[in-house]
């Protein structure tokens, strides 16, 4: 006979000790496999465009437009002289603002680490290769954090991609994920 508790299986075998390790299940289970999360890549997750390789992962970011506020005197009415020239009434303004898209807002679906490959020890090696690159300067901690999504934005920034989110080819770059052949 086998009791479950809440954090372990139990065995009393009152048939003997062979029964139970014949069962093979008086040992306690074993602990799933722990997965480190970069929830913001996690939340940007999306289904592999037509035509992907199969079993790639792919996220999706979007970068904000950049706006210019301009502000502006607009002459509506301009100044009345007198015939020998003395001021009758000033002139009249109106303030007008204006906005500008400097940089449009931009949509970036690329591939990425599937989830599993994003382990502590991978988010390790990732902030001491920003490190080397003298883009981080934090604790290797093995987490993602605030300073960690800053590194990468400005290491992927210089290569021409605006996302805090890792790429495969940023991951590639710094040699942390394997470059395909061919």
């Amino acid at each position: 006979m086998i009791h479950r508790t809440a954090s372990r299986r139990a065995c009393v075998a009152p048939l003997g000790v062979a029964l139970c390790l014949a069962l093979a299940s008086c040992a306690p289970p074993p602990d799933p496999p722990t997965r480190f999360a970069f929830t913001a890549l996690e939340r940007a997750r999306v289904p592999a465009p037509a035509g992907a390789r199969p079993g790639s992962c792919w996220a999706r970011d979007v970068t904000p437009a950049v706006l210019e506020t301009r502000t502006a005197q607009v002459l509506e009415q301009p100044a009345i002289l007198n015939a020998d020239g003395s001021l009758l009434a000033p002139a009249i303004y109106a303030t007008e603002i204006q906005q500008e898209i400097v940089t449009p807002r931009r949509e970036y679906v690329f591939e990425t680490l599937c989830a599993e490959e994003i382990t502590p020890e991978f988010v390790a090696s990732l902030q001491r290769a920003l490190q080397v690159r003298g883009k981080y300067d934090g604790a290797i901690s093995g987490e993602i954090n605030p300073a960690t999504e800053a590194a990468l934005r400005l290491y992927q920034r210089a290569q021409g991609v605006e996302t805090a989110l890792l790429t495969i080819e940023t991951a590639r770059e710094l040699g942390l994920a394997a470059v395909e052949l061919g």
